[in-house]
């Protein structure tokens, strides 16, 4: 393990850039950084409000899951509330030449996004994403899942109601869309019918998705990506660790790390087998070499 930068505002979202090094939000501070291998780092974009997974995608430009402005209070790791100046979350684009940031979604259906976590795109084009739903002092807006597509055309709610949906994530064949769900501490899963297209499981299931996995003692899941042999890596907070999950549902390995909140994580290098992986509790991002290649994103 190999720490590459410290004393980030609670790090998410990280996403190799063409040229090797690393961009990652800064939630506290509403920025988004960009790690250089050797430990440089320096502002990348500024986007405003709560950034947090990001995912490349087309016409050369970073897609951003925005869930507004957030509040933490003193030394506390999870937030507390929306900031002062929040009015809802959004998907932007940060142009990776000019670093111009643009808001491409800020609602769907005539609905406002709630805070909008993490995304990936399907090799159509289209992108699904989570919305984790708003936390409050003393309740929490609902969350949902959605397909969009990336020139702003098209947004579609595929389900709602949907308990914490945090990380997100396709199968090698694209045919399996992945979500985890934070505070119930479970992988989910639904079959792609078409692109943006999902097929949904009647009752008893609350969200129409299948359960791939939920592993003994507490976990709250974040963020996560899958391995080329399609094994899915799925962040867990207060435990401390990468779980690695088996398509079929078998907890394969709990992978521990240097910091009770990990919060994301993806795969990159010249070969594929390096993981870059966020602390969020410690405010560092973390090298280390896995155990195999990561998928190829699309895009």
């Amino acid at each position: 393990m190999k720490i590459l930068a410290s004393d980030l505002q609670f790090p998410e979202g990280p996403v190799e850039l063409p040229d090797g090094s690393i961009a990652v939000v800064e939630l506290k501070t509403g920025t988004i950084r960009q790690v250089f291998r050797d430990g440089r780092n320096s502002v990348y974009a500024t986007p405003g409000g709560g950034p947090n997974g990001m995912a490349p995608g087309p016409g050369g430009k970073l897609y951003l899951c925005n869930a507004g402005g957030v509040r933490f209070k003193p030394g506390a790791l999870a937030s507390s509330g929306p900031s002062d100046d929040y009015t809802g979350g959004s998907i932007q684009t940060i142009d990776m030449l000019t670093r111009e940031v643009r808001t491409l979604y800020s609602a769907c259906n005539g609905q406002r996004l709630s805070a909008p976590n993490d995304m990936v795109f399907d090799r159509h084009g289209g992108f699904y994403f989570t919305d984790i739903g708003k936390k409050f002092a003393r309740y929490r807006e609902y969350g949902g899942i959605y397909y969009a597509k990336s020139d702003g055309s098209m947004i579609t709610e595929l389900a709602y109601m949907v308990q914490t949906p945090n990380g997100i994530g396709l199968s090698p064949d694209q045919k399996t869309l992945y979500f985890a769900e934070t505070e119930g501490g479970r992988l989910w899963a639904y079959d792609i019918e078409a692109p943006g297209v999902l097929r949904k499981l009647p009752f008893p299931s609350p969200n129409g998705a299948r359960l791939v996995c939920a592993p003994d003692g507490i976990h709250r899941f974040d963020s996560l990506a899958v391995e080329d042999n399609g094994n899915v890596c799925v962040a867990s907070l207060n435990a401390g660790c990468i779980c690695v999950i088996s398509p079929g549902g078998q907890l394969v390995r709990k992978v521990a790390m240097p910091d009770v909140y990990p919060t994301n994580l993806c795969f990159g290098g010249p070969t594929g087998t390096t993981a870059f992986i966020t602390l969020s509790g410690k405010g560092q991002l973390l090298e280390m070499e896995w155990t195999g290649p990561g998928l190829k994103l699309n895009w």
